[in-house]
């Protein structure tokens, strides 16, 4: 969990099952704490428990397994990465369902955002449920836990039919419970991005996949353990075992481990087209996973040749850095790209020399080195990322700080490379000011993504439009043009397509930005950005949709870039997105 914490700003939760507990003892634990030292809170007081017993009872595996609270077989932890500005205990995972038969218990957690609780909501309510909350986890709780129970329900059917009674028929219904059976019958309704983690009271655990690839997930089998994980180097570094024997669990299938510890796969929902979350591998998942650190250095690389327009050419006269950490990668793969731009012109000036030069002449010209600067620097840890308003823009006026003197004042251009540019906040609050402190003739700040152009449902649940400087710029430009109509156009096309079948859905957005170039865009979203006493030239970079898969070829999941929702539900709460900001915002 502590490898996985970049994965965890705010929230931290830990469940455990006990195989060996008699009627009358607990046998399911949870801890769950909130903040930044959440992890050292919930380990500090599952401790709590052990800290009176002396080294011989902590030695003692049969006290341990009979008496002591969380030492069990089946454990599950999870971090909350808070993406939709809702935070609380009552959102921290794992969720709890109680029952006083062991295996009808059910503790969930998962990485997720379902695009259609509404559906699965009306579902489980036609069958009598009454979910306490209209939250997508309390809701597939209850979804789950009903099919837990009608699994539960039929092997007992089974074992009267058989002549069994009593615990016998507890016994078998522990050692027969099927959770693919469960799994089958509920999971074919979910619309989104997820990876689901579960575990029974009676020892039975499972770990599920959307069929799209959206969300990933990893793990790891050898004699004496079973473990999932949403990233792959944190299973490698945690167990100190290789890449190759960490599997990616595939689209649609499921991790299915019984309370024997016998392990299985099996697909539960058949594979769609592959729409891997492209956002995991340019900021969300760890940088030391060794595909990613290929990827996101590729994404700086492929930044070369429009910096170089950006700068006129002038590396002489460039300074290049990056922010924030998260960018580190990317920036080494950019500096890649200008060492090998930089070495074709000392090819090309030591040929155009025309004879054998002298030692000074090579010199002279080898001596030219790319210039790279730790520039900025973030003085707190936090996220103004997944900070919630007016949080967001306090933080974003104080979290970072220049290195002064890093750069040749009203002579050298700099150049910052970001993973994204979202919401332009910190941008706007902090960075182009403090950047300007130093003096540089230009700063072009670049972005190893496109464009975030579209809502993403899946993961980072940012549901409103004008969260976003593209789309802020492209109404910007829409509007001063003239063109107006547009966004009563699309507008129409939208509501229209509210009763139409979801065969029928297609993302009207797209309208309004096809009559713009990203570069047009780019520089709009710089007039938004930049402040006014600000001096220096101000130049925004993007990746290119085709850079980004090239970097990224088995990640091509990329609606927030182009708008391509891979599920009717990120569709349909794309348009309604946009009839909401619309409403908001006009009068037609």
């Amino acid at each position: 969990m502590e490898k996985q914490h970049n994965r965890g700003q705010e929230a931290a939760g830990l469940a455990c099952v006990k195989l060996s507990a008699n009627p009358g003892e607990e046998f399911m634990y949870r801890e769950r704490g909130v903040g930044t030292g959440a992890i050292t809170e919930i380990f500090g007081a599952v401790h709590e428990h052990y800290k009176h017993l002396s080294s011989e009872q902590l030695n003692d595996a049969y006290l341990a397994k009979t008496t002591l609270p969380f030492a069990g077989e089946v454990y599950m932890g999870h971090l909350r990465y808070s993406t939709t500005g809702k935070s609380g205990i009552s959102y921290v995972h794992p969720f709890f369902r109680r029952n006083n038969w062991r295996a009808k218990n059910l503790a969930l957690c998962g990485n997720f955002n379902m695009t259609n609780v509404d559906e699965i909501f009306d579902q489980i309510t036609a069958y009598g449920q009454h979910p306490r909350k209209y939250a997508d986890t309390y809701i597939l709780l209850d979804q789950i836990g009903h099919r837990l129970d009608r699994e539960v329900e039929r092997i007992f059917v089974e074992c009267k039919q058989m002549g069994l009674e009593g615990m016998d028929i507890t016994h078998r219904i522990e050692e027969n419970i099927d959770l693919s059976n469960v799994l089958k019958t509920s999971a074919p309704l979910w619309d989104g991005g997820f990876v689901m983690c579960g575990i029974t009271g009676s020892g039975e655990a499972f770990s599920i996949r959307d069929p799209w690839g959206i969300r990933p997930g990893f793990w790891y089998m050898d004699e004496e353990i079973v473990v999932v994980a949403s990233e792959r180097p944190v299973i490698q570094t945690a167990l100190n075992v290789p890449a190759d024997s960490v599997h990616e669990l595939q689209p649609g299938e499921a991790l299915l481990i019984n309370k024997a510890g016998q392990v299985r796969t099996s697909q539960i929902i058949a594979p769609k087209e592959k729409k891997s979350c492209s956002f995991e591998r340019i900021y969300f998942s760890r940088g030391s996973d060794y595909e990613i650190y290929k990827e996101r250095k590729l994404l700086g690389e492929n930044l070369m040749k429009p910096i170089l327009k950006a700068i006129n050419n002038d590396v002489v006269h460039t300074v290049f850095s990056f922010i924030p950490n998260t960018a580190e990668v990317a920036f080494y793969g950019m500096l890649e790209g200008f060492d090998n731009y930089l070495n074709q012109l000392k090819i090309k000036r030591i040929e155009a020399l025309g004879h054998k030069p002298s030692h000074t002449e090579l010199n002279e010209i080898l001596a030219q080195r790319i210039r790279s600067e730790k520039v900025a620097i973030k003085d707190i840890k936090l996220r103004t990322f997944i900070a919630e308003g007016n949080t967001r823009n306090d933080l974003a006026t104080h979290v970072y700080d220049v290195t002064y003197g890093s750069l040749k004042p009203y002579e050298d251009s700099l150049v910052i490379i970001d993973d994204s540019i979202v919401r332009g906040t910190t941008l706007k609050q902090s960075i182009i000011r403090i950047l300007d402190r130093l003096h540089p003739k230009k700063i072009v700040i670049v972005s190893s993504s496109p464009q975030v152009r579209y809502p993403d449902y899946y993961g980072i649940d940012m549901s409103r439009f004008e969260q976003f400087i593209a789309f802020r710029a492209t109404i910007a430009l829409i509007e001063e043009r003239g063109m107006r109509h547009l966004i009563k156009e699309t507008y129409d096309k939208s509501k229209a397509q509210l009763t139409a079948p979801k065969e029928a859905w297609k993302n009207y957005v797209k309208d309004l930005y096809a009559p713009f170039t990203a570069e047009e865009i780019s520089h709009k979203m710089v007039e938004l950005l930049k402040p006014q006493d600000v001096q220096a030239e101000v130049e925004l970079v993007y990746q290119t949709i085709e850079g980004l898969h090239e970097a990224c070829p088995n990640h091509i999941g990329d609606w927030y870039f182009t708008g391509d929702y891979p599920t009717y539900g990120g569709l349909k709460l794309l348009n309604q997105a946009y009839i909401d900001f619309v409403e908001e915002n006009y009068e037609f």
